[in-house]
């Protein structure tokens, strides 16, 4: 291949690519600001600074923008709670793991953002939510898997491991989350302490007493 065509190439693909990152950036900032339904993708152009030739070139709708940022979303979150961590060590330890990357994703600005655009937007756009929902609820399923497994082997004693799940997570979120999406500073807790004291009440009422002989 030619060196100089060679290079041509990889020069188009990283203004293709920067151009890509624009446009999801501006997207963030004006659906936050205006709502999705309130911005055009001449707006999404001019905001992210491209020719509109350009933007329809990367992006045929802005509901193709909102899924490539559901996208970005979801691999947030797999980074921060990874598969497979859930069948190793003690319950406490691997609480711990989940509550510390619950709390860890509660800190990007961008998911607070985004998720206040989603609750903005999802009654007049009720697809919004629905597939905001598709990308959460995987992770919850990892959750509610894990404790019923648990209860399966004895150590924890969830009746209803749905309901269980969402309660460890409620109680992160109400601390953590909430303020945030109100527009408040998040309470004056340390980290260590809500972790430490959320798992220590869920096991209180979830962890199976042990028998005498054990």
């Amino acid at each position: 291949m030619d060196t100089h065509t060679g290079s041509t190439e990889a020069g188009a693909k990283a203004r293709q690519g920067g151009s890509r990152e624009a446009i999801i950036e501006a997207a963030g900032r004006l659906f936050l600001d205006r709502g999705f339904g309130s911005v055009s993708m001449d707006d999404l152009a001019k905001a992210s600074g491209v020719a509109r030739r350009t933007l329809y070139n990367q992006f045929e709708t802005k509901e193709e923008i909102f899924r490539e940022m559901l996208l970005r979303v979801s691999g947030q979150l797999e980074d921060a709670f990874p598969s497979g961590i859930e069948p190793d060590g003690d319950v406490e330890d691997v609480l711990c793991v989940i509550a510390r990357a619950i709390l860890e994703f509660h800190k990007k600005p961008e998911y607070c953002g985004f998720l206040r655009m989603v609750v903005a937007d999802s009654r007049q756009f009720p697809w919004i939510a629905e597939e905001f929902a598709a990308v959460m609820e995987p992770r919850t399923e990892r959750l509610v898997h894990y404790l019923a497994h648990l209860t399966a082997l004895e150590i924890l004693d969830c009746r209803n491991p749905v309901l269980a799940a969402h309660q460890f997570m409620g109680m992160l979120n109400e601390i953590s989350l909430w303020p945030w999406m109100i527009g408040r500073e998040g309470l004056p807790l340390a980290a260590d302490e809500v972790v430490d004291e959320t798992i220590r009440m869920f096991l209180q009422r979830y962890r199976r007493p042990q028998s005498k002989g054990n």
